[in-house]
Formats: structure tokens, sequence, C-alpha cells
């Protein structure tokens, strides 16, 4: 996808692979691309090959499967990252996984934790906490995740681009499982952001929904979507004119 590997995986088989990267016990990472991280990935070749380095790359959200479309391939289903996080979450219990939360606004990890903890009684969290995903603030992330002790599912939200450099720099000094970049997660599980309702998320609209509630982030969509738009159209022309 414009030069970034994305795995063509239904919702179930991911949650399938996570489970048994988990269960393997070896350091995995899991990346969520949407336009914003392909747009991001053009500009920036180190990101687009720590992208490429995942052990598993999910189609989060409809624009990919409407890019693949246009070039001719298939993707089968979007694969919402806040759907497998919390897919990983609910498992957690019954095979004795421990969670771990960084990153996000002040206070957020630590609310979507007690919020998890309410939708999952037996939830064993490790930890939580925000601290600076910048490689100024690694010794104090890479303090409180140790402090964690071992933690198998360790969500890490620091925003595209800046989360995955964490995970590429920090993954192999932590007793860690499965590590997933999550962007906007937390938000969603503490509450202190609104989650499009499920018939708006099908129809491929959350973005939209989001856009709405948080109005802010239309600065940040107008770098990303436009682009990612004018590029796929521009693949598509291209694959077409050399009989693809």
């Amino acid at each position: 996808m414009l030069g970034v590997r994305v795995d063509d995986v239904t919702y179930n088989e991911a949650l399938e692979r996570c489970v048994a990267f988990i269960q393997s016990g070896a350091r995995r990472y899991v990346v969520t691309p949407n336009p914003e991280f392909i747009i991001l990935a053009q500009r920036d070749a180190a990101f687009r090959a720590i992208l490429n380095r995942a052990d598993l790359s999910i189609p989060d959200g409809g624009g990919l499967l409407l890019a693949a479309r246009l070039f001719g391939e298939r993707l089968r289903e979007p694969v919402r990252g806040t759907d497998l996080c919390y897919g990983l979450v609910d498992l957690a219990p019954a095979h004795g996984w421990r969670v771990f939360l960084l990153g996000a606004a002040p206070g957020v990890a630590a609310a979507a934790g007690e919020a998890l903890r309410r939708r999952v009684p037996r939830l064993a969290l490790a930890g939580t906490f925000a601290g600076d995903g910048s490689p100024a603030g690694d010794e104090a992330t890479l303090a409180a995740v140790r402090r964690g002790g071992r933690c198998d599912l360790l969500l890490v939200a620091y925003g595209a681009g800046k989360q995955e450099r964490w995970i590429e720099r920090n993954l192999r000094h932590v007793d860690a499982g499965l590590a997933i970049g999550v962007g906007g997660v937390l938000d969603f599980m503490s509450g202190r952001v609104r989650r499009a309702p499920a018939v708006v998320r099908r129809a491929g609209l959350d973005w939209l929904f989001r856009l709405a509630v948080q109005p802010r982030r239309i600065k940040r969509q107008g770098t990303t979507i436009p682009p990612f738009l004018a590029l796929t159209l521009l693949e598509a022309v291209r694959r077409r004119s050399r009989g693809r």
C-alpha cells in the first residue's frame, strides 16, 4: 500500500495471530496502518521500515480497503486497532495475561485501566503510565514498565510514528510479550473520547464522527486524507497504464 505492507487478515485471524504471538513468549509487535500512517511513511523512510518489520500489520479502516480495490487488490475487511485491543483485553483473564497501558495524556491511561477493570473484573493490570514517548523520556517509561513486572500485552499510545519508534527502541529492554501502537485507543477506553457508534463504523465513517466530536483534528486530517486520496488515485492510474 504505497510502500507500506498491509496484511490481508480478518478480525478473527488478527486476534488468533496475536494470541499465538503472546503464547510464544517471544517479543512481537503489531502496527495499525491507516491513511495517516501511509502518508507519514511516504515522508519518513525509517518509520516505513518499522511498519514493514512488524509481526502483523492490520488494515485499520475502510480507506485502505478502498485503496486496495482501486489497485486491483483485495483486503477482506477492516480490522480496527480499537476492536483488536478490546478483544485481547477480554481474553486476558482466561489466559492469565498481564496488561500494561502506556502513554496518552496524563491521567488517561489510569482512567482506561479503571474502566477496563470494570469491563473485565478479573483483568490483571501490570500498570499504567503516561510519560514521554520521545527518547528523552525512555528512562522513565522503561522504569515504569519494569516496575510492573512481566506484561504479556503492552499497549503504547503516543500517536502515529512516535509510538512505533518507542516500541522499536525499547521493546527489547522490557519483560513484555506483544506490543501494539494504539494511538487514541486509551482515550476511547477511558471514556474521555466517545467512539463512533457501530453503524457509523460499519459505514466506514468513524473518521468523520471523530472529527465531529474533536474538531481540532481537522488540521491533522486535512494534511493526511487528501494526500492519501491523491497518491492512491495516481498509483491506481499508474498500475492500469502498466496493465496491472
